[in-house]
């Protein structure tokens, strides 16, 4: 099945903060490198949308969202149809309960 990957409004803010946060803090190539790598696995999502798994932090709420992951970083996402929407790219040494709570159930 090939979809089409969307990016929601927060997951490109996501992507953009963490651009940022990088070039800031280390240099503009290792965030280029950062972003290219990070756009190119979400893109992946659109030969191979299935192979995610449900996010833990909601697996007794709900299962609609999956991730995929580009260490240290969580890639959220959800399927409809013939359509993936990022929802998030997320670092996962940070509290994602609230962060995805806020974000997706709201």
């Amino acid at each position: 099945m090939r979809c089409e990957v969307i990016f929601s409004k927060e997951a490109e803010d996501d992507l953009i903060d963490i651009y940022k946060f990088v070039a800031i803090n280390d240099s503009f190539e290792k965030a280029e490198a950062l972003f290219e790598n990070l756009m190119n696995t979400c893109l992946s999502l659109k030969d191979f949308p299935n192979r995610g798994h449900i996010v833990l932090e909601f697996y007794d709420l709900v299962n609609e969202y999956l991730e995929i992951i580009y260490k240290p970083y969580r890639i959220i996402y959800k399927i409809n149809k013939n359509q993936v929407r990022v929802m998030g790219i997320l670092d996962g040494r940070r509290n994602l309960k609230e962060i995805l709570h806020n974000r997706l159930l709201k």
